[in-house]
């Protein structure tokens, strides 16, 4: 079944994937914008505290391909409901867990639902628009992420500064049931992506564009989680902020993520997606590079994030476009890998930047992140050539 195709604004369901995303998105964040209170309530040190995202970044990363095929036959309306209902009760139980080793498992099991939801609501776009709605279709559902870091990532920081931790996940808990009961009400009957078949799979997984493409993805999630991980005890660090002030900068730091998506959205079909990927990945390793300028001042701190915050969000959504015009037929696969590269990307990134900082580099963070973030840029040009002679 398919939604009506002749008007260019979202439609209801859309604007519930978005919710949807958008709830994903604030719990996942949850966890680096509340790491220093998760690290002192639970008396573990900061690396310790990270491997709750390298370890949820894992599970996610793994399993996005693995639902995708066990959960083919679904009806999309059922499939996106459950995985937020299950969300809000994983989210509820680790709101409640009283020591660290009891969380950890918890939020292993809870980020199963954006293993699910974020790919497979993005293949449902295809079904529900024309084909030349679909970049924008598909970059405004994953828009929600944008919003979770204008709104949830600092509401996750204060709520942690001020009341703890635990309100801020019970908060997400709330927000996922919620939105469980607007995807049901939204979403039609019959949205049914094709079964991956064994074929699907080894044409995904056999084309070299594809395995580029998917490839800038793992890489630049990988540069930006070596830091963005651990932006709380850095900025702390460095510039000793409160919470107060913690949330402030990642409300700015959202509000011009959500600027650069909402920018995105209106332009990737006229730039076309490979030139809007490489647009993000140049303006993030900007930010890397003149990391060390903000150090010494709150304000250029803030100046030094605008760069990284336009493309963060905005290079995520271009190339979930990317992927699905390069091959529409084998969305469901490639918008699954995709998924699983942004967070192999996010937790090989923790891993990495928890080492350095028990190792004592925090201060060197950034010069790793740009290696591999100027590695993505050029491995993004040679998908976009490979696309051209394929």
């Amino acid at each position: 079944m398919t939604l009506p195709r002749s008007s260019a604004s979202p439609t209801p369901a859309l604007w519930a994937l978005m919710m949807g995303n958008f709830v994903i998105g604030t719990g996942i964040m949850a966890v680096p914008g509340t790491l220093n209170d998760i690290s002192q309530s639970l008396e573990v040190s900061i690396p310790q505290a990270g491997q709750l995202i390298t370890a949820g970044a894992i599970l996610m990363g793994l399993g996005a391909p693995v639902f995708a095929t066990l959960v083919a036959g679904w009806d999309r309306r059922r499939l996106l409901t459950l995985s937020l209902l299950w969300y809000g009760l994983l989210m509820g139980l680790s709101a409640l867990a009283p020591s660290y080793g009891a969380l950890l498992p918890l939020r292993v099991l809870a980020v199963i639902s954006p293993a699910i939801f974020t790919p497979q609501a993005a293949a449902s776009v295809g079904l529900m628009v024309s084909p030349e709605q679909r970049g924008r279709a598909i970059t405004f559902v994953f828009m929600g992420w944008s919003v979770a870091s204008v709104l949830g990532m600092p509401l996750s920081a204060w709520i942690g500064g001020a009341f703890g931790w635990r309100w801020a996940f019970g908060l997400v808990a709330v927000m996922a049931m919620l939105s469980a009961a607007w995807v049901w009400r939204a979403m039609p009957d019959g949205i049914r992506p094709a079964a991956l078949s064994r074929d699907a799979w080894r044409q995904t997984l056999g084309s070299a564009p594809l395995m580029l493409t998917l490839g800038v993805t793992l890489l630049s999630g990988f540069g930006q989680f070596i830091l963005f991980a651990y932006f709380a005890p850095y900025l702390q660090q460095t510039l000793a902020t409160s919470a107060t002030t913690l949330s402030l900068l990642f409300l700015w730091f959202g509000a011009f993520g959500l600027a650069g998506n909402v920018a995105l959205t209106r332009w990737v079909d006229r730039l076309g997606a490979p030139r809007a990927v490489w647009l993000t990945l140049c303006l993030m390793a900007l930010s890397l590079a003149i990391w060390p300028l903000g150090r010494h001042s709150l304000w250029v701190q803030a100046l030094v994030m605008v760069p990284w915050a336009l493309g963060c969000f905005a290079a995520n959504s271009a190339q979930q476009a990317r992927l699905v015009q390069l091959s529409p037929v084998l969305a469901p696969a490639t918008v699954a890998l995709n998924t699983s590269a942004i967070y192999a990307g996010q937790g090989l990134g923790a891993a990495l930047g928890g080492l350095l900082i028990a190792q004592g580099q925090m201060l060197n963070l950034h010069n790793v992140g740009l290696v591999l973030m100027l590695s993505a840029m050029g491995l993004s040009v040679w998908a976009a050539r490979a696309q051209k002679r394929s």
